[in-house]
Parts: structure tokens; sequence; C-alpha cells
């Protein structure tokens, strides 16, 4: 780990290894801000209660290109006696997984996550995360786990709202307006396969592991929502796109 780089966090629509079989993209583009050649990764399945089988999936992705481990907040891990902020500190990379971003918060809070995950990412640990995973960084987000979409008090690295999974549930894109127009802070969404970069609280870069994912720039103005379409790198070319549309 380098306390030399910069806060970094991306923020996946959705994607990476648990949502796109067969195309590492996204995951390959986290692991390069590390600068590191087999940087130390720690994924946190806090948001699916710590599924074995996200673990699991977590380690095949990982295994092979970087030093993986993971941490379990719900589960006893036999064999680890450092406490897990110490072994959160070390890290290259910080990958949290989606679920309940609701379950998520409120298990990081009670645990003092969130205040080990505020020093990393001013330390330069890059954070990354897809669903809530993307949620959870920022100040206003809109939830849609087990019902329908809410607005939830977000860790606020990033004084923004965000909205993921934009485009295979119109419901989200629907609420979200609806909330914005109900004092939500502007904000941004992105789509399944398309991330938001984030240098400090900065937007850096959109970046996508699929051709037409987008993301967008969302606000409140003169009364209504301003959907601003993001120019977008996808992954898989050398060549940007983007267009501007208004909602």
């Amino acid at each position: 780990m380098s306390s030399q780089r910069p806060p970094q966090i991306v923020a996946f629509g959705g994607g990476g290894f648990s949502m796109e079989a067969g195309n590492p993209l996204l995951d390959d583009y986290v692991l390069s801000l590390t600068g590191v050649e087999r940087p130390r990764v720690c994924f946190l399945p806090t948001a699916s209660g710590d599924a074995d089988h996200y673990i699991t999936r977590f380690y095949r992705a990982f295994s092979g290109r970087a030093l993986a481990t993971h941490v379990s907040l719900f589960r006893e891990e036999r064999g680890e006696p450092r406490p897990f902020q110490e072994r959160l500190l070390e890290q290259d990379l910080i990958y949290v997984g989606g679920g309940s971003v609701s379950s998520l918060l409120g298990t990081w809070r009670a645990h003092g996550v969130d205040e080990v995950l505020a020093e990393a990412w001013e330390l330069g640990i890059v954070l990354c995360g897809l669903s809530a995973g993307s949620l959870c960084w920022f100040a206003d987000i809109v939830s849609k786990f087990n019902g329908p979409p809410r607005r939830v008090a977000g860790l606020g690295f990033l004084p923004y709202s965000n909205a993921v999974h934009y485009d295979s549930d119109p419901q989200r894109r629907t609420s979200y307006h609806r909330l914005m127009s109900e004092g939500m802070l502007d904000g941004y969404a992105a789509a399944d396969g398309a991330a938001l970069h984030f240098v400090g609280r900065d937007l850096e870069r959109v970046v996508s592991s699929r051709p037409q994912a987008r993301a967008y720039r969302v606000a409140w103005q003169r009364g209504r929502v301003v959907e601003t379409e993001l120019e977008t790198h996808y992954l898989g070319a050398a060549e940007p796109s983007s267009t501007a549309v208004a909602a």
C-alpha cells in the first residue's frame, strides 16, 4: 500500500466479477489504479450477509492476480487473529459487494468500519464496489433492496446523490427523479457496466465494460430534473462516446 496516491473511489452501477462472468474489464481497471503488480485486495461482502457463495466467487476471480482476502462481520473468521481495522489499512484495494445497502451501513456503523474506510480513503487505498458497494460512498442514495425505492443517507465521502442499475430497472430512474424533486442532492446515476471514477471528491472519468453502458449527471434545475449523459470511456476500445439529454 502507498500513501502517495490521492483518495480514489470507483462506483460501479453494476458489473464486475459477480455480474459479468468472462468480462474482467472493470475489475482490471480498479486493479490498475493501485499501481502494484500484485496488489493486496480485500473483499467486504457485508451487504450480502457475508454469503459464502459470494466470497468463493471473489477468490476465484482475484486469487490468480492479487493477494486476495476478505473481512466477514457476520461470521467468525477462524485462524485470523488480527483485527479487521489493521487488515483493511494494509490493502491496496478494498472491494465492496452488492446486496442490502441499509444492512451494510448499519453493520459498518455498529462495528466502526465506516471510520476505518474513511481513513483508508484518505491514505490513498482505492475503494470500489457495485450496487450497494457503489451507493455506500455517497451522501444521498436511492435504495431499492426488498422494497420500493427510498432515500437513504450514505457515508458521505462523496457529497452527491447516487442511483445504480439505471438501465436495467426503470423504476430506479423514475424514483430518482421524484426524490430529487423532493430535495435529494444533485448527483450521478450509472447503468450496469458503467463506473464513476472519483479522485478526491471530483469525478475524474467514467469507464465502462460494455460499449453501450452509460452514466449521467442528474440535477434539479429550474423546477425540473436535467439528466446529462457523461462522456464514457469503453475499456475494450480506445474511442469514447458521448451525447447529452434532458429529462
